[in-house]
């Protein structure tokens, strides 16, 4: 094999999901039951690692995202989809499994839900993910979500760990399977307001409801991230913005240990996918060989993840980065 090029060695290693997303837009949820008629329909790219991916690339990072498919048509619009986006792909094809696939649900207010189908994505071998190793020597950062087999998450931390990358878990969805481990592994995580409560009545013990996190006053909201023993976290807050907490001496740049991020203004057309163009975003800022302070990176994920918010879709609805600064500047 011949030497690889220095400009081609990814910052960002993303080792995580693809499924592929069937969308419907109704003015309301059904009721159990009830069939009514769709508003609109549409299919494309989706899950979790590689909405981040692509959110990563688009914010002009390099980026490498591992994954699984199964050999069948949706694998083909994957991989041509990857290609048009210039974002490097290593995949597992498998023959034994289809390609992962969900049912969107999309309301007039740009809530959703969703079913899903992991298929491929839960057989992502750990002998693939080893065999890229050297891939992960070149990078900066690596990104991991919990739509894949924990086998394989907990084999790509481990090899972050070697190689002396920030380690990012975005831990959705929850997974039963998910243990304080895991979370040692980590150096920053980023869980939305649902997820924190999970972690929180976990590995804290402690009851909390999803709809009381961004209430709480900011003590406390410290004080429960650092419980749960992972350096920095982002907590997500949907129109309430984020909230950044940091453990005592290692501020990343940063002024405060903790602090919140207010959401952007935007008109919401469709949800899905803002997490993952946070923290595709996120990684994007914090793979930059120049320093960028950790509240700038945030504060830019936050934008990112507001523009997603104004079209349909997920991957497809990631803005650009010269659209972000075109709106907001470089502030």
């Amino acid at each position: 094999m011949s030497a690889r090029n220095a400009s081609d060695s990814p910052a960002v290693v993303i080792v995580g999901s693809y499924v592929h997303d069937h969308v419907w837009q109704t003015d309301r949820f059904p009721q159990p039951g009830e069939t009514r008629r769709a508003m609109g329909f549409s299919t494309g790219p989706g899950g979790k690692g590689f909405n981040q991916a692509v959110a990563c690339v688009r914010q002009q990072a390099r980026a490498l995202f591992i994954g699984a498919l199964g050999n069948d048509a949706l694998a083909l619009a994957a991989q041509d989809f990857a290609r048009h986006e210039n974002l490097a792909c290593a995949w597992l094809i498998l023959d034994h499994v289809p390609t992962a696939a969900a049912g969107i649900v999309v309301d007039a207010g740009g809530a959703n839900q969703i079913m899903v189908n992991l298929a491929a994505n839960e057989h992502l071998s750990t002998d693939f993910i080893r065999s890229h190793g050297a891939r992960f020597a070149e990078a900066r950062v690596l990104l991991v979500q919990l739509e894949n087999n924990l086998d394989g998450v907990r084999t790509a931390l481990a090899l972050a760990s070697e190689h002396g990358l920030l380690r990012v878990l975005n831990p959705a969805p929850m997974h039963a399977g998910m243990d304080a481990g895991m979370l040692a592994l980590c150096d920053l995580i980023t869980p939305n307001e649902t997820e924190f409560a999970q972690l929180v009545e976990r590995f804290c013990a402690k009851p909390l409801r999803a709809g009381e996190v961004a209430k709480l006053a900011d003590a406390e909201l410290h004080a429960l991230c650092r419980e749960l023993g992972v350096p920095s976290m982002v907590v997500t807050l949907g129109a309430a913005g984020c909230f950044v907490s940091h453990a005592t001496g290692m501020l990343r740049g940063d002024q405060r240990d903790h602090y919140r991020v207010a959401a952007e203004s935007t008109v919401v057309v469709d949800t899905t996918g803002a997490g993952d163009a946070f923290n595709g975003a996120l990684v994007a800022m914090l793979s930059q060989p120049t320093h960028v302070a950790f509240a700038d990176a945030v504060r830019y994920a936050n934008r990112v993840a507001a523009m997603s918010t104004e079209q349909a879709g997920a991957a497809s609805a990631v803005p650009h980065r010269a659209a972000v600064i075109a709106r907001f500047g470089e502030d």
